[in-house]
């Protein structure tokens, strides 16, 4: 089952209002939520990807309607493309924690400012 449109607003609202999150549309249409100049968040017509502890990315990725994010497995990002495993309030933390990984390798003063 594909994720619901409705879904994609709702995360990206949610990432939106959290401290220091700033928006934009790259690579034709892609809507993606950074801190600090860097992604957190990635919406694109796929699924919903986002940065993940190195520990979890494996379990994680191997969940059914899960998978390694293209272009960010490496940096240990998933994508979401169903919600077989993962209700809304569990991207939801996701998101959130990805947020806190992202503003963990930012600049002290950054961090200070978005804490």
């Amino acid at each position: 089952m594909p994720l619901p449109a409705a879904l994609f607003d709702e995360m990206l609202d949610h990432a939106r209002a959290l401290p220091g999150a700033e928006y934009d549309v790259k690579w034709g249409g892609t809507r993606v939520v950074s801190i600090g100049g860097k992604m957190f968040l990635v919406c694109g017509e796929a699924g919903i990807s986002y940065k993940v502890d190195d520990g979890d990315f494996l379990a994680l990725s191997g969940l059914p309607g899960m998978r390694p994010a293209p272009y960010l497995a490496r940096a240990r990002w998933v994508q979401v493309v169903s919600l077989e495993a993962l209700a809304p309030d569990d991207i939801r933390r996701g998101i959130e924690r990805s947020r806190e990984l992202v503003l963990g390798k930012l600049p002290k003063a950054q961090r200070q400012a978005w804490s």
